[in-house]
């Protein structure tokens, strides 16, 4: 489950990185580091599954 929520960390960051390169606003820099924190977070969980299954 950890491994979830690290890559859900990192695709926030890298959200956040992309709406600022992208010139956005505050509220824009929040949206996309929230929407890539889902995105992927549910690949982490995802990952994480088959890992587990696999190991």
């Amino acid at each position: 489950m950890l491994l979830g929520l690290l890559i859900g960390l990192a695709g926030a960051v890298l959200g956040a990185y992309l709406a600022r390169k992208r010139k956005g606003k505050i509220l824009d820099i929040l949206q996309y580091a929230g929407v890539y924190f889902l995105a992927f977070g549910v690949l982490g969980v995802l990952l994480n599954t088959v890992l587990l299954r696999i190991l």
